[in-house]
């Protein structure tokens, strides 16, 4: 926010232009994003998440949509509707029960209507976002919030086998540690920004890069999802 200003009953508030859009409008374009550039983004994002995390902020409402891109293609984080403190006036941590955000994001402990730990949503969350990057597709149908989480509990998602071949192991392990619904074992924000894929330096020749440039696009399943997903209520 660069500046705040009031006329009347009226507010404006000035923020930095995102010229390039947000995530959503760029897969929706590209039909994935090539995997060192998934990299770098998911690095940006989880380190902007960080540090927010750091000052006890969740945001709760982590998704394509509200991931946007400035004109040199860095990405910011936006839309703190549902973010929310995560200790209370005694420094003690609190869980939240606002059950907000996009069900198609929204972990597992989300969904299913029980009190949870903000920050580990997010992360989850954080997941589902580098998946839809590297895959082109939600890795979970919310057509019926009982199947998704069943779905999800059973870790029943897949890469689409032109993508199995072509992203790296490496990427396929942090997005299983994170989307990992028992949350005793699901990777905190410390593991995720240590892990090997976040942290190593990859060739800028990619396989993923040229199987989007090569024209052999296989449709995007569930593009409604990315436009509709349902929100959960706010209670």
């Amino acid at each position: 926010v660069h500046s705040i200003l009031q006329r009347g009953p009226r507010v404006f508030i000035f923020m930095r232009c995102a010229d390039n859009g947000d995530l959503l409008d760029y897969v929706l374009r590209h039909k994935l994003v090539p995997e060192q550039q998934a990299q770098t983004w998911f690095r940006q994002m989880a380190t902007g998440l960080h540090y927010l995390h750091s000052k006890n902020i969740a945001h709760r409402d982590l998704k394509c949509e509200n991931i946007l891109l400035s004109r040199k293609f860095h990405v910011k984080l936006a839309d703190f509707g549902f973010a929310r403190f995560c200790v209370d006036t005694d420094n003690r941590r609190i869980l939240s029960q606002t059950y907000c955000g996009s069900a198609a994001y929204a972990a597992p402990e989300v969904v299913s209507g029980t009190p949870y730990n903000p920050k580990l949503a997010d992360v989850w969350s954080l997941g589902i976002i580098l998946y839809i990057m590297l895959n082109g597709t939600m890795p979970f149908n919310d057509d019926n919030l009982t199947k998704l989480l069943r779905d999800q509990m059973s870790k029943n998602w897949v890469f689409r086998s032109r993508i199995q071949d072509t992203v790296s192991s490496s990427a396929k392990s942090i997005v299983r540690h994170i989307l990992e619904p028992d949350i005793t074992q699901r990777f905190t924000l410390d593991k995720v920004l240590s892990h090997e894929w976040v942290r190593i330096k990859k060739d800028k020749s990619s396989n993923v890069s040229k199987a989007i440039h090569s024209g052999q696009h296989s449709q995007i399943m569930g593009m409604k999802l990315f436009k509709n997903g349902d929100n959960l209520h706010e209670t």
